[in-house]
């Protein structure tokens, strides 16, 4: 019986041979990729490098991460940086505290009920907020905060600041995530006479989860380095201080400024040891919002 030539599989064409010149450009532009990434780690590997062999004499004394400078005299190779580190984890987690849902709520809202000119508008906030400065940022809330209130400088004041500065990044992210959650999971949750809200929480919350974590951890990392608020808005102090309310209080880049004054070796050292331990601190961030987003992407 004769086969009919519709009935022969077709077979997929095979190219077996790509052109010397295509070849070459091919290489040429893996090259250059190459070399760029090379060049751009260069400034990034010296920096590291330098501050590494600076400050690791510090960091490793053990009363570098158990005291706080007080008492101890500017030439003085003795104290810690307790007290700053304190201040930075403190003043990152109360602006944390606030920005995350505000961030959360306001991403649901341009995803899944923004139309009009309510979310138009919302949108252009959120990127004229993002390019705010942090000085601006600072200024902005020492008039209104403290100025205007009459509340006294304080890391309460500084965490205001640093919302602020979290918040795009927070709904940004947030945002895309919640963009790649897939159409059809909203309509099945729909289609079995479940509210909208509760397809929010239950379904698209959850399954966007993961990034919004890693968004959000991110998001704390770049605002725990901020030096101008810490400047406007609160005074240093050599000692651990518990209120966050009222008084000064120290933080990595506060002491990192201060200790700039310090002409002595000491004074060098904690700048360099200061340095270290604040991309020690940032850099698990980043390797906690990885690990996380590996854990939470896998158990699904």
């Amino acid at each position: 019986m004769a086969t009919s030539t519709l009935d022969r599989p077709i077979k997929a064409p095979v190219f077996r041979h790509v052109s010397w010149a295509r070849r070459v450009r091919n290489h040429l532009a893996t090259g250059l990729v190459w070399l760029a990434f090379g060049i751009a780690l260069i400034p990034l590997a010296w920096v590291l490098i330098m501050v590494v062999a600076k400050g690791l004499g510090a960091v490793v004394r053990a009363d570098w991460w158990q005291k706080s400078l007080k008492g101890v005299l500017p030439e003085e190779l003795a104290g810690g940086v307790y007290h700053a580190i304190y201040g930075t984890i403190v003043q990152s987690l109360v602006a944390t505290i606030i920005a995350v849902p505000l961030g959360i709520m306001a991403a649901v809202y341009l995803v899944e009920y923004g139309r009009g000119l309510l979310a138009k508008t919302t949108t252009f906030m959120v990127d004229i907020l993002a390019g705010v400065p942090s000085i601006v940022a600072a200024l902005f809330v020492f008039a209104l905060w403290i100025a205007t209130f009459g509340f006294p400088q304080s890391a309460l004041a500084v965490s205001l600041a640093l919302v602020l500065l979290m918040l795009p990044v927070v709904i940004r992210s947030t945002e895309e995530m919640l963009k790649l959650v897939p159409d059809e999971l909203r309509e099945a949750s729909y289609a079995l006479g479940i509210p909208k809200w509760k397809t929010i929480v239950r379904i698209v919350v959850p399954t966007a989860l993961p990034g919004m974590i890693s968004g959000i951890l991110l998001s704390i990392a770049r605002v725990m380095g901020e030096t101008a608020p810490v400047l406007v808005l609160v005074g240093y102090s050599k000692s651990i201080n518990l209120d966050i309310s009222d008084g000064n209080m120290a933080s990595l880049p506060l002491l990192i400024y201060q200790e700039l004054a310090n002409p002595e070796a000491a004074g060098r050292e904690r700048v360099w040891g200061a340095a270290l331990t604040l991309i020690f601190i940032i850099a698990m961030l980043y390797l906690a919002a990885a690990v996380l987003n590996r854990l939470l992407t896998r158990n699904r």
